[in-house]
């Protein structure tokens, strides 16, 4: 999910090595309108392929695309940090299937027990959209259009039909609920008032509308008409409902609370240096309310879509530890390590992306990346997966770190199996 900064994160499509980066804008502009279209496909019957190779598929947002994915832990010296080089969101060969999609090469789908496509798109919401810089922005609905542009799950259900997947993972809902936008002025408040009277984005009347029941109840709604799409998609494509796995995963906390950071909130060096411009106030109502509120309206979102035997991936406490300036984590050069190779660094790193400004332009950041799982998160997201898929017996639960790497060189997890509604 571009959860946190779409309105900045959305900036950025493929690098200048592929594509002409757009022009840079203020991490603060407001979210584009969405234009929301759901024109349906009549759903073509056969059967689902019954042999070949298992597959799995993620479809969602940036939370599952893998958006900054390439980066192993924060630095100021990007070298430290780049785990994956320019071609990290490269899934066509020299350029991206669908611009500004990220589908990075660490994203969790990528579990090595079965061929793996991602389809998932930053910045998607539920219905199929196109973001304030023009791009494509591809929902769970059965879109398209005469410039070629599909819906996912009009994706899905055309590579169901000729490949036999086994499981499809989603994230979606946290730009439904428009908390970028929220973030966004909580970092414009911490820049902008001073720090023995701040001014808090969570008493905003922006928070009180996005978080209000009647906007949640609406967005649980279309959570649950995208979750049904893609039941009509495996459907359309052969399979009957036990003949694959619909895991639906929610949102990791990517801040810790006010006594967990490990910056001062007084001066402007807890985003200027850190990259986690929020006051203390704001850091407690976003892991403590809006997060919970968030993954709370994907649970009432698997309830409305009528969807049977939906298995669930909580990753709520995952990167309990590792959050963004979390005490126990370090950028880092401020560790001894040389980069993020070294031995011990994925403990010690935060695995969330610091939040970038306007700043990054001519860098090899993009603003998109802010706030999102890392490599190291991405890794420990791709293990908890791997976790449920199970060789095939997918199963729910909850995954928590646990420490060092798998010999695989992920970081350790665990999960405590939950039963499936």
């Amino acid at each position: 999910m571009k959860l946190f900064l779409a309105a900045a994160k959305e900036a950025g499509a493929v690098r200048a090595a592929h594509c002409q980066r757009p022009a840079t804008r203020a991490l603060l502009a407001g979210l584009a309108a969405a234009i929301s279209v759901s024109a349906l496909i009549a759903p073509t019957a056969h059967a689902a392929p019954a042999g070949g190779d298992a597959w799995v598929v993620s479809v969602g947002d940036s939370y599952v695309s893998g958006e900054a994915g390439r980066w192993a832990g924060n630095s100021s010296d990007p070298a430290q940090a780049d785990a994956l080089g320019d071609a990290a969101y490269l899934d066509a060969g020299q350029s991206e299937r669908t611009g500004g999609c990220h589908r990075s090469s660490s994203a969790e789908i990528r579990i090595g027990q079965a061929q793996a496509l991602n389809l998932a798109c930053s910045g998607a919401k539920t219905a199929t959209s196109w973001n304030s810089s023009g791009e494509f922005k591809p929902g769970l609905d059965f879109y398209t259009d005469a410039a070629g542009n599909s819906g996912q799950a009009l994706e899905l259900q055309r590579f169901a039909s000729s490949h036999r997947v086994r499981m499809v993972v989603v994230s979606i809902g946290g730009n439904d609920l428009g908390f970028a936008g929220i973030i966004a002025t909580c970092v414009s408040k911490f820049m902008t008032s001073p720090w023995w009277a701040p001014s808090y984005c969570k008493d905003s009347t922006t928070v009180a509308t996005n978080f209000s029941g009647a906007n949640r109840a609406a967005v649980a709604g279309r959570i649950g008409t995208s979750l049904a799409n893609v039941a009509k998609a495996m459907g359309s494509a052969g399979y009957a409902p036990g003949e694959y796995s619909l895991v639906v995963q929610n949102y990791v906390s990517p801040l810790p609370r006010s006594s967990d950071i490990a910056y001062s909130e007084a001066g402007f060096s807890r985003q200027s240096t850190y990259g986690c411009g929020f006051w203390n106030a704001d850091l407690d109502w976003a892991a403590g309310a809006a997060v919970p509120a968030i993954n709370a309206t994907i649970s009432a979102g698997i309830a409305a879509s009528g969807v049977a035997g939906v298995h669930t991936l909580n990753v709520s406490a995952l990167f309990s530890g590792h959050e963004l300036c979390a005490d126990t984590t370090k950028k880092l050069n401020n560790t001894a390590l040389a980069d993020w190779r070294s031995a011990g660094a994925a403990d010690n790193s935060e695995w969330i992306n610091e939040i970038r400004t306007a700043s990054t332009a001519f860098s090899d950041y993009y603003i998109q990346e802010s706030l999102h799982p890392n490599y190291w998160g991405q890794l420990a997201l791709r293990n908890c997966l791997r976790k449920v898929y199970n060789g095939g017996e997918v199963r729910s639960g909850s995954c928590t770190a646990g420490a060092g790497l798998t010999s695989g060189g992920e970081p350790a997890v665990n999960l405590s199996q939950t039963p499936t509604p």
